[in-house]
């Protein structure tokens, strides 16, 4: 087992095949995150177990595109994380604003 996630985490994750046409060239990066566990135990009735796992992601980040001799990097907008961000922002906004007006109307000077 350890060979094969040994296998999946190589620089063939992050950089994808370069593709070329008409004079450019992209080439796909990725982040990718990998871990593994494992364990054994003994149950209350003598019983003896073990188990393991692995487990991999990976996200696209962008490309690299190649032409006339120039490399420039093109990031990938992931709409997911920026609506997630968003609703982070604004949910702690929120609070904190609802946190200040309570302690406001609480405070002898109103």
């Amino acid at each position: 087992m350890m060979t094969t996630a040994r296998d999946a985490m190589t620089v063939r994750r992050v950089f994808g095949e370069p593709v070329s046409q008409d004079g450019v060239t992209v080439i796909p990066a990725a982040v990718v995150v990998g871990g593994m566990g494992g364990g054994t135990g003994q149950g209350a009735g003598g019983e003896v177990g073990d188990g393991g796992g692995f487990g991999l992601i990976a996200m696209p980040v962008g490309v690299f595109r190649i032409a006339q001799g120039q490399v420039r990097w093109h990031p990938a907008v992931n709409a997911n994380l920026l609506i997630a961000a968003a609703t982070a922002v604004t949910m702690t906004y929120l609070a904190t604003r609802s946190r200040i007006t309570r302690a406001r109307l609480k405070s002898p000077r109103g």
